[in-house]
């Protein structure tokens, strides 16, 4: 399974669960996690995803760091397997 396809799945899980999922495009800020995750009650996460096996940069690994630093999750997904775990733990 390639990552967008994974990426097309963690959006439609978060829909089921009625929150929303858009990309994060931040520009000028290189290696800030793939998509926002926001559901019922205030629950929010970022989340990297990557094709199955792969790992982040280490300039996504620095971001990871950085903003879980400031108190946000982050989360890095490979296997569609993993959102529903993930979407749970928000």
């Amino acid at each position: 399974m390639r990552e967008k396809e994974i990426e097309q799945q963690l959006v439609k899980e978060v829909k089921k669960q009625g929150g929303i999922c858009p990309k994060f495009v931040s520009l000028g800020y290189d290696g800030m996690p793939d998509r926002l995750v926001f559901l019922p009650e205030g629950r929010f996460a970022l989340v990297e995803l990557k094709s199955p096996g792969e790992k982040p940069r280490p300039l996504q690994l620095a971001r990871h760091r950085l903003l879980r630093k400031l108190g946000f999750k982050v989360y890095v997904i490979d296997d569609a397997k993993q959102i529903g775990d993930v979407i749970d733990e928000i």
